[in-house]
């Protein structure tokens, strides 16, 4: 059977006519763990939005396919179906849908009229996914994110990505605000997820989660490009002496990194 693969081609992104993507190039496979990095504004967070078809992100050049399919000529939703998942930066708060209404509605819509999940194997998976992330049972019956602490909505964002069970995730910034006991859990659930049938993208500013989460690959993004790529040792490497060696190595100056991400 062949992996499911993610495949960017030359992808330029612009909002309000300013360009921030300028040709990345990226490929991911399930089996596959791949972290991007790189300093503020390189276009990192824009990469993750252009993929799920956030609105406000133009596509002016380049092309993203999910198993040879066509990934922009579908919707928000339909890209969700494919297999694609997004855990934000900053995830959104859902007033009046409960957590356990929330989760369910998202499987059955992924599995399709006539194949929902039988409502007792859903619960059992619900409560057994929620104890590994050392969440609260109540936790399911409160509203999408509403009134959680930074540290709950990330783990909130695991918890989805270990019921859907999607093909490739894409991870924005997940690790921000979070102590180092929360770290741990919301590593713990996403290294759950490692198989030959799922890929993952992390999008991170620190080593400190790949301190857990040890990545096949890095992937260093500036001025809206991936300029360096390599096994964990780059991110290591990053760690201790910064992005300058990146900049002086490629000729790459400070002030070509845009603003908007």
């Amino acid at each position: 059977m062949t992996k499911s693969t993610l495949t960017i081609k030359d992808l330029h992104v612009q909002i309000e006519d300013k360009e921030i993507l300028k040709g990345v190039n990226l490929e991911v496979k399930a089996g596959e763990f791949h972290a991007v990095m790189g300093p503020n504004g390189a276009g990192k967070s824009t990469l993750a939005s252009a993929i799920m078809g956030h609105p406000k992100y133009e596509v002016t050049k380049g092309s993203i396919t999910m198993d040879g399919e066509d990934v922009l000529e579908m919707e928000v939703d339909e890209r969700a179906r494919a297999g694609l998942f997004l855990a934000m930066q900053y995830p959104s708060e859902i007033s009046g849908v409960t957590n356990s209404d929330f989760l369910r509605s998202a499987i059955n819509a992924h599995r399709g009229e006539g194949n929902e999940i039988p409502l007792m194997q859903f619960i059992k998976k619900l409560d057994k996914t929620m104890q590994h992330l050392d969440m609260d049972l109540n936790m399911a019956q409160r509203y999408v994110n509403e009134g959680f602490s930074g540290g709950e909505k990330k783990r909130n964002e695991i918890l989805q990505l270990m019921m859907l069970e999607p093909k490739i995730a894409i991870l924005d910034e997940i690790d921000s605000g979070l102590d180092i006991d929360a770290l741990k859990v919301v590593a713990k659930g996403i290294n759950s997820m490692r198989s030959e049938d799922f890929g993952c993208l992390i999008i991170t500013h620190y080593q400190r989660l790949l301190n857990y989460i040890t990545p096949d690959y890095v992937h260093v993004m500036m001025d809206g490009k991936i300029v360096k790529s390599g096994g964990p040792e780059l991110a290591l490497r990053l760690e201790a002496e910064g992005y300058d060696w990146i900049r002086k190595e490629l000729g790459i100056e400070e002030d070509e990194t845009v603003e908007v991400e």
